[in-house]
């Protein structure tokens, strides 16, 4: 994994069968359930900055903040 400049905590809730599930992953991963979060996020991010769909309403959610914070742009 690339060196995170800085660490921000998380708290998470999980099902009682995501949480066995994922432990499980850890366990015969030989790694870190943190870790496997980790990876799991970086996975879903790198899918939605390559999905056109997202990015369109990703793109429409900044040009309606921005006219929001543009004095005489409503």
């Amino acid at each position: 994994m690339a060196h995170m400049k800085s660490i921000k905590s998380m708290t998470i809730r999980l099902s009682a069968e995501q949480a066995e599930a994922l432990e499980t992953v850890a366990t015969v991963e030989d790694t870190p359930v943190s870790e496997v979060i980790r990876l799991a996020i970086a996975n879903h991010i790198d899918i939605r900055r390559k999905d056109p769909q997202f990015q369109n309403s990703l793109r429409g959610r900044i040009e309606r903040a921005q006219k929001l914070m543009t004095p005489g742009k409503r």
